[in-house]
């Protein structure tokens, strides 16, 4: 079973940047980042084809948030910029056996526990 392991959550200010990180086992599977704000459903956050070429963002990130492949292996970095109360949430790491990623959650198969990030006033 493919398994994923995010971090890099925290407390920061609105304006400030914080970086996510995700680590995922076995082959270079789509990636993708969603998260949930307290008393909301589950979003798309942003995703990332397997060889890194190709991204997509919600538009309530786009410009702010970008995702990119870290390495040869199985990892995605989420790098958020000019953070705001809106971005706070739990953001959770997401691997599909399809061989593109897309917006919908239910396309994907394995997900990661989690990683709060809170963003304060």
């Amino acid at each position: 079973q493919v398994q994923l392991v995010e971090s890099g959550g925290g407390l920061v200010q609105a304006g400030d940047s914080l970086r996510l990180s995700c680590t995922a086992s076995g082959s270079r599977w789509p990636l993708a980042w969603f998260r949930q704000a307290p008393g909301k459903e589950r979003e798309f956050v942003a995703s990332v084809s397997r060889g890194g070429l190709v991204s997509d963002y919600a538009d309530s990130v786009k410009g702010r948030f970008t995702i990119s492949r870290t390495n040869a292996k199985n990892t995605v970095s989420l790098q958020m910029n000019s953070l705001n109360i809106g971005d706070t949430g739990i953001y959770y790491c997401a691997a599909t056996l399809r061989l593109a990623p897309s917006r919908d959650a239910a396309t994907y198969d394995f997900w990661g526990q989690g990683t709060q990030v809170t963003v304060s006033s």
